[in-house]
C-alpha cells in the first residue's frame, strides 16, 4: 500500500516530494528518502534543487507533527508506528532532546516519531524547529550532492548512505552535547564567582 502511494507521488515530481517529506514529518511511516532518492536517480541535474523542496516540505510538516503530539500523545504513536522505534527515541529524548533531534534527523527512525515525542513531551516547538532545521538540511543536501557530483552513478552509493548518515548523526549530537557540557560548566563556574563576590 505505502508503495503504491509512493509510486502516485512520484508521478508529480518535485511536488511529490514536497507532499511526501511533508507527510513524513507527521504521520507517513516511509521516509521521503525513498522518493527523494528514485528522483534524483531520474534527475541528477535537479538534485539539489529537489532536495531543497523536499527540506522545505519536511520543516513546513515538522509544527504540524508537533501539534498532533501536544494534542493526540502517545496514543498517535502507538497506533501508528512501531514499539521499537518509539521507545529508541523516548530514550533519546530522556537524554537530551536536542541531541535526539539532530541524531534522530539521520536514523532509520521515522522523523515524525521525534516531531510527534516533541509534542507529547512539552518539548520546545522553537528548539524543534531549529534542530529539525539543521538535521534535516543535511540529510536532504547530502543526498542532492551526492547526484548531483556523480549522476546516477550515485545510486551505488544508496547502501552505505545509512551508515553515513548515521555516522553524521551521532557526530553532530555528540558535538552538541559536549558543547551544552562546556557551556554548563563555564556557568557553573560564573555563578561559584558571583556567590564568592556577594559573599565578601
Amino acid at each position: 500500500m505505502f508503495q503504491t502511494v509512493i509510486d502516485f507521488l512520484m508521478d508529480f515530481g518535485s511536488l511529490g516530494l514536497f507532499i511526501h517529506s511533508f507527510m513524513d514529518a507527521v504521520i507517513f511511516p516511509i521516509p521521503a528518502f525513498f522518493l527523494q532518492v528514485p528522483l534524483s536517480i531520474i534527475h541528477p541535474s535537479s538534485a539539489l534543487s529537489l532536495a531543497s523542496v523536499g527540506y522545505l516540505g519536511s520543516l513546513l510538516g515538522t509544527p504540524l507533527g508537533y501539534l498532533i503530539g501536544k494534542g493526540l500523545g502517545k496514543s498517535v504513536l502507538y497506533k501508528f508506528l512501531k514499539k521499537d522505534w518509539i521507545e529508541k527515541a523516548s530514550t533519546m529524548f530522556n537524554r537530551n532532546g536536542e541531541a535526539a533531534i539532530l541524531v534522530g534527523a539521520f536514523t532509520p527512525i521515522p522523523f515524525k516519531v521525534f516531531t510527534i515525542l516533541a509534542g507529547c513531551l512539552n518539548f520546545s516547538v522553537w528548539k524543534l524547529i531549529l534542530y529539525a532545521a539543521l538535521g534535516r538540511a543535511a540529510k536532504f543536501y547530502v543526498v542532492g550532492a551526492l547526484f548531483y557530483m556523480y549522476g546516477r552513478a550515485a545510486e551505488s552509493m544508496i547502501d552505505s548512505l545509512k551508515y553515513i548518515f548515521l555516522g553524521i548523526g551521532v557526530v553532530l549530537g555528540i558535538g552538541f552535547i559536549v558543547v551544552k557540557i562546556i557551556k554548563n560548566k563555564k556557568d557553573l563556574k560564573r555563578k561559584s564567582e558571583q556567590q564568592l563576590e556577594q559573599s565578601e
